[in-house]
């Protein structure tokens, strides 16, 4: 796989995480089962995208494993929430939470890998890697409160890994070897 087309399918998961933030944030009521359609769904494109980009450029990419590791859990966590809705509504902060934690943890360690490396603007990485692990965090820490306040959360927290994805393609030519 060359740099353009990973590139464009970072761009494609990122405007698709974008763009079911912006249907949260706009619909802050609607319906759990709803918001854990749109949820599911672009996590599985963003997941499978990033299996397809370590499939096709493992060996020419640094960190690339990372890439796997999130899209894998990415995958399964999506599958999950489309195939379980009546116990995703009860789970949702759970599973919410369990994706930004590792996604979050999983960006924040790869950014020392783009440091190593000296790509300019890994500290992005970092800033976004801690962000989503917090806010992973905090989706355990109340899931009560959360579940009254996932739609706004939830837009928000897909705009930043809408945003993740879009600052991987920016940044994408600096990881290839």
């Amino acid at each position: 796989m060359n740099q353009t087309v990973s590139r464009v399918l970072w761009i494609i998961a990122g405007v698709l995480l974008l763009i079911a933030g912006v249907i949260c944030l706009l619909n802050p009521g609607a319906a759990l089962v709803t918001m854990s359609l749109y949820l599911g769904i672009s996590m599985l494109i963003s997941g499978i995208i990033d299996i397809i980009i370590f499939a096709r450029g493992n060996r020419c990419m640094a960190g690339s494993g990372w890439f796997l590791a999130d899209g894998i859990l990415t995958v399964l966590l999506s599958l999950f929430l489309l195939f379980h809705q009546a116990f995703t509504m009860l789970s949702l902060p759970y599973i919410f939470g369990m994706w930004l934690l590792f996604s979050g943890i999983s960006k924040f360690v790869n950014s020392f890998e783009l440091k190593r490396l000296g790509v300019p603007g890994w500290g992005w990485f970092t800033a976004l890697g801690i962000l989503l692990a917090l806010a992973g965090f905090l989706a355990f820490w109340d899931p009560i409160t959360e579940l009254f306040a996932i739609g706004v959360l939830v837009g928000l927290l897909l705009i930043f890994q809408g945003v993740a994805s879009i600052l991987r393609a920016c940044f994408s030519h600096r990881l290839w070897k």
